[in-house]
């Protein structure tokens, strides 16, 4: 059977037409996704449980305090305290504690931005990674598909070429089972001519 040549793809790279055309292109992830899928080991996991299994006391901590300076309730619930504590002091019902221009309060927004700074970048980078796994895992989700695809399409060219012989072969058994016909019609053809002169000479 004729190799068939790879027929390029859109950015003009040779596309591989079987497996076997596509294993020297194939990066070294690529062929372990490859044995796992032949050996039927790949399944398909849940990124946020894989996620969930991963994160360290940290990374919980570093969550659930950025989900709480990222919300209304925490914006209303500062400004709240920041209003009250403005308002004593410039009002000085008791003795003022930190009077205008409010250095005391100046100084422990600058340790809240210090250290909720950090936490909230530690967030972000597990969500980034995050990010990385789910990517990732889409990667391997559709080089799969793609795999299973390949050995589809060779399979079914596969099939069609066992078809086609079988079609060829019934072919020349059809010729053959007519020549055979068009030769037993010859001989019936002529015994009956034998036959006729027969009766003709016995007639005479």
């Amino acid at each position: 059977m004729r190799r068939r040549k790879p027929v390029p793809d859109a950015a003009g790279s040779p596309r591989p037409g079987s497996i076997r055309e596509a294993l020297p292109l194939l990066t070294r992830h690529e062929e372990q996704t490859l044995h796992d899928l032949i050996r039927r080991t790949h399944r398909v996991r849940n990124v946020n449980v894989i996620e969930q299994e991963q994160l360290t006391t940290g990374q919980r901590v570093a969550d659930a305090v950025a989900q709480a300076i990222g919300s209304w309730r925490f914006i209303i619930f500062q400004s709240v305290i920041l209003a009250c504590w403005i308002v004593l002091n410039v009002v000085a019902w008791v003795k003022a504690w930190d009077p205008y221009p409010f250095i005391l309060l100046n100084l422990a927004l600058s340790f809240q931005a210090a250290y909720s700074a950090p936490i909230i970048m530690m967030s972000q980078n597990r969500q980034a990674a995050k990010d990385r796994l789910t990517a990732e895992h889409d990667y391997n989700i559709n080089l799969k598909a793609e795999l299973e695809i390949v050995a589809m399409r060779e399979r079914l060219n596969e099939l069609a070429g066992d078809q086609w012989e079988a079609l060829l072969e019934l072919q020349r058994q059809q010729i053959s089972m007519l020549g055979r016909i068009e030769a037993l019609s010859r001989e019936v053809h002529d015994l009956e001519r034998e036959r006729q002169e027969l009766r003709k000479e016995m007639t005479e």
